[in-house]
């Protein structure tokens, strides 16, 4: 098995998550169809995918224990091999802001390397194959609009609130 994959309870639905022995590769909301994440992993990754919760167990106990308000750092593993040239810089540069801060996509990009391109540090964020452990609902519009989110604005608003602790859990 080169990939192993197991879905998650979260507060605002189920996440699949997904891993190769170098770490974790990709969560998903559940806005994706399994199917296509399934295709997507077997594609780029691997034809060896297969559902093993236990090889998750550790991901998974982080995740709820964040969803809980209990955990403000991953030490999960990451595997960047979906992400490469800007997308990567960027995503990494986003792995690295602290729990209940934020940075609009103008620093994103600016930390990334590239000054210029807040398009890119915007779709970086919006193809980001690692979200809430890589943290891409911490980045904003300049002036904090929320801009956009792979799970939905009301899922990035929930994240942000839950990390200011306006959030009552």
């Amino acid at each position: 098995m080169d990939v192993a994959y197991a879905t998650v309870d979260a507060p605002f639905g189920r996440m699949l998550v997904a891993a190769t022995p170098q770490g974790l590769v990709r969560t998903a909301f559940d806005k994706e169809r399994t199917d296509d994440v399934l295709t997507e992993l077997s594609d780029r990754i691997s034809p060896r995918v297969l559902e093993a919760p236990a090889r998750l167990d550790g991901v998974r106990r982080e995740l709820d224990e964040y969803f809980e308000g209990r955990r403000t750092e991953f030490s999960t593993p990451i595997d960047w091999q979906l992400s490469h040239g800007f997308l990567l810089r960027a995503r990494e540069v986003c792995a690295t802001i602290p729990y209940g801060q934020v940075r609009t996509y103008k620093e994103l990009a600016t930390a990334a390397g590239s000054p210029e391109a807040v398009r890119a540090a915007g779709n970086a964020m919006a193809k980001n194959p690692i979200p809430i452990v890589v943290p891409c609902h911490r980045v904003l519009r300049t002036g904090g609009a929320l801009g956009g989110y792979g799970g939905g604005l009301e899922c990035k608003r929930w994240l942000l609130d839950l990390e200011s602790g306006r959030l009552t859990l």
